[in-house]
């Protein structure tokens, strides 16, 4: 398997830091409000490769944080906790905030999405006293700093290779880039733990040795990281614009206090824009997982959508791309219906080229395995697909070899998770029965008959097809 790793800038082969297991590391949602499409982008494509490592054999350990305290509006370290913004939005408390768009997020990834939920998913309010102890840690080395009346900061200056991620000209950046709060040392310092206004409560402090408040965005990732998967991982995940704040502040610290590299592997995802505009509430075009449902249109949709791109491209969603993306998601349905109506035959579909006399899906599904190893090339991954199924037009059904159909269909569904075989069971023996009577409806040219029993069938959300070589049936999905 190849992956693009940031941190070189080069594809590299993914080789495993230990025999077991494989340790990923996701940054997961600021659950101050409701998700939008561009929230889900990446972790479908990270959904994506937990599914091939495992598929490959490989025992995947992962964990995301829910971010829900520390991440505040700017990356200056001076604006307002995006929690308690949350809050005074809604009119009740950051904690109420948290759980109310954590669940909502919940439901959107694992029960909409169909992702597979990570074995730690940790919230930062419950590691409180191990991002303390990490920064006391910190502390007790020399890296820190504290400002009065402010917090205690990280010490860019310590480190020789700070901004080694992004790759950071410290010396070229603007003045005022990274250096709104007063007393910071250098530009690219930032917050470990930041204090309580001092003329206000807020929903969610904690005491601490420098005194009440709150953790920096940037502690909950490495804390997290660290006690549930150790001082170093095999892969860290997260979009282009956590490389040259949040991910490189993750390196720092955390090195700093381990002595080891913290990540082999960095992998970000590109950005989704909306009619090729970036999502903003100013333009209005914020767009939700409910606003897709509430339009009638399909969530795997979405996702097909999303996977019909590369990771590190930056992809487009409009209305009409989304249809286009469920019109495909329909044919793949259809096709998928095809296993309830052919039978296996006696070949070895290995045995077996692909051409007019045959079909190999025993060689398309390990196509479509091997262009996702190529650095997670989920739109190759569509075309094999696209392309294995095209080819089932020209073939007749009594050529198609079920067990590799079903085999390659089971592929599918574990690589990217579309459900294809669970969205299309069978249909009942009564159904069928209907299927046959109008078969013989057409032979016998009552086409009255026909066309009645066809209404019926459409009333179950069955759609019959006449083709030469027979009728066939799919079902609607919803």
């Amino acid at each position: 398997m190849k992956l693009y790793n940031t941190l070189t800038r080069q594809k590299v082969d993914f080789t495993p830091s230990s025999d077991d297991p494989v340790k990923i590391y996701t940054c997961g949602l600021t659950v101050y409000s409701q998700p939008h499409i561009g929230n889900w982008v990446g972790y479908i494509y990270w959904d994506v490769l937990v599914r091939l490592l495992r598929h490959d054999g490989f025992n995947v350990v992962r964990t995301q944080n829910i971010t829900d305290v520390g991440h505040l509006t700017s990356d200056d370290d001076a604006g307002e906790d995006k929690m308690e913004k949350g809050a005074k939005r809604e009119g009740i408390t950051a904690w109420d905030v948290a759980n109310k768009y954590s669940n909502i997020a919940d439901h959107e990834a694992y029960d909409l999405l169909g992702l597979i939920r990570p074995d730690h998913l940790v919230a930062a309010t419950s590691y409180i006293d191990q991002q303390i102890q990490f920064a006391k840690d910190l502390e007790a080395k020399g890296y820190t700093y504290q400002i009065p009346g402010d917090g205690l900061y990280f010490d860019t200056s310590k480190l020789t290779d700070y901004g080694k991620l992004a790759r950071l000209d410290i010396a070229g950046l603007e003045a005022g880039a990274r250096v709104s709060v007063e007393g910071k040392r250098n530009i690219t310092d930032f917050a470990i733990w930041k204090l309580s206004p001092t003329n206000s409560q807020r929903d969610m402090e904690w005491d601490s040795p420098w005194g009440t408040g709150f953790p920096g965005w940037h502690l909950e990732c490495s804390v997290i990281a660290r006690e549930t998967l150790g001082d170093q991982i095999d892969i860290h995940t997260g979009g282009i614009d956590h490389i040259p704040v949040h991910h490189t502040n993750e390196i720092a610290q955390t090195e700093s206090l381990t002595g080891k590299q913290f990540a082999s592997i960095w992998l970000h995802n590109n950005h989704i824009k909306v009619d090729g505009q970036k999502m903003s509430k100013s333009l209005g075009n914020i767009i939700t997982l409910s606003d897709i449902a509430q339009k009638g249109m399909s969530i795997m949709a979405f996702k097909l959508l999303v996977l019909s791109k590369n990771y590190q491209t930056e992809g487009n969603f409009t209305w009409d791309n989304l249809e286009a993306a469920g019109n495909r998601l329909d044919h793949w349905y259809d096709y998928a219906c095809l296993r309830h109506q052919i039978h296996d035959s006696l070949d070895a579909d290995s045995s077996r080229a692909t051409g007019d006399d045959g079909l190999s899906f025993f060689a398309a599904k390990h196509t479509l395995a091997e262009s996702l190893r190529d650095n997670i090339d989920t739109a190759k991954a569509v075309s094999v697909i696209d392309e294995a199924f095209s080819l089932i037009d020209h073939t007749p059904l009594k050529n198609i070899h079920r067990r590799s159909f079903v085999e390659f269909l089971q592929t599918v569904d574990e690589l990217l998770g579309l459900d294809l075989i669970a969205r299309t069971p069978d249909i009942s023996d009564d159904l069928k029965m209907l299927v046959m009577s109008r078969s013989r409806s057409r032979d016998a040219k009552d086409w009255s008959a026909s066309d009645k029993i066809r209404d019926e069938l459409l009333e179950s959300n069955v759609t019959v097809r006449d083709t030469p070589e027979g009728t066939t049936w799919t079902r609607t999905v919803h």
